[in-house]
């Protein structure tokens, strides 16, 4: 049994007001041009449309409220982050007074970390990839006496689950989602929102195949570590799964999908020219994996999670260049 349990509908509701707080639910909406594409109803929830370009920053406010909450509130949290978490945690920190320290791979996205030093992040680059950032991320956390946020808690999930509690009442007659799985805060929170809704959406994981390890995990039954290759999906290189997300997900999940860095690319492109939105890699995951799975898809209503925007203008230009 995993030890954090999923929110209820009620602390998703009481999240939401926090969230709401800070800004308003994002749209979610079909798209015409992308439900041709599919041969499917395609709805695209927006969390690229959110004030730091993806969904992650639900989690942080939701978890920074629950530690006032609770008055353990720090005077510093230390976390590690590819950027859209670290971004989060720089939000919810400014909004409650508290110092931030973010640890980062050498070679993190430009302006990723431009974003989190203009929310007064002290930024640590360090570690060829997620996991040797975390362990630093943790080993500063105990020398400094500094909170250590994790890149999956239940307090984050409570957060998350908001955009899948709007995404899920705003458009009920969804009968298939779609989220990509980096450290397990989204998917899981796609899981906790149908339970609290009683909806019968069935939710599709998406993994990149340059980082396995919850589609290896899953295979074994348990946390399996592996290697991370992709470089466009950056929001889902991890190489470690976290055992509580492994368990949610293994129980309220229909099934994973991997997809490649050309698929990712494809889908950023798709999303540009049939919607005019930017979708970083992991964001474009999503859309990715329903158009391998299209010739199941036809003529069912498929929500897709555009779980951020927050790609370099370099990066977006060779992508755009590649069709």
């Amino acid at each position: 049994m995993h030890t954090n349990p999923l929110p209820t509908l009620a602390d998703i509701e009481a999240a939401a007001q926090v969230v709401y707080a800070d800004f308003a639910p994002t749209p979610q909406y079909r798209w015409g041009q992308l439900s041709v594409r599919l041969g499917a109803d395609c709805w695209v929830k927006h969390e690229n449309h959110g004030p730091v370009g993806a969904f992650k920053i639900r989690g942080g406010l939701s978890y920074f409220e629950q530690l006032a909450r609770s008055g353990q509130l720090p005077r510093e949290v230390v976390s590690a982050t590819r950027g859209n978490h670290g971004q989060s945690m720089g939000w919810a920190a400014r909004r409650h007074g508290v110092a931030c320290t973010i640890v980062v791979p050498v070679g993190n996205s430009v302006e990723k970390n431009a974003a989190m030093r203009a929310l007064g992040v002290t930024l640590i680059e360090h570690g060829d990839d997620f996991q040797a950032a975390r362990e630093h991320a943790q080993r500063l956390a105990d020398e400094r006496g500094a909170h250590m946020v994790p890149s999956y808690h239940a307090d984050l999930v409570r957060g998350v689950a908001t955009y899948w509690w709007e995404f899920l009442r705003a458009v009920p007659q969804l009968q298939w989602a779609y989220v990509p799985i980096g450290m397990g805060s989204g998917a899981c929170a796609a899981v906790a929102a149908k339970r609290a809704l009683g909806h019968g959406v069935r939710i599709v994981g998406v993994v990149s195949s340059g980082a396995r390890t919850y589609v290896d995990s899953f295979a074994a039954g348990q946390v399996v570590a592996a290697p991370v290759s992709t470089q466009l999906a950056d929001g889902m290189a991890v190489r470690v799964a976290d055992p509580d997300a492994l368990a949610i997900l293994m129980d309220g999940l229909d099934h994973l999908v991997q997809v490649s860095d050309e698929e990712v690319g494809a889908a950023m492109r798709h999303y540009f020219t049939d919607t005019h939105n930017l979708a970083e890699g992991a964001g474009a995951a999503a859309l990715a994996a329903a158009l391998q799975e299209r010739e199941a898809l036809r003529g069912q209503c498929v929500g897709l999670a555009l779980t951020g925007g927050n790609v370099d203008a370099a990066v977006f230009a060779r992508v755009l260049a590649d069709a």
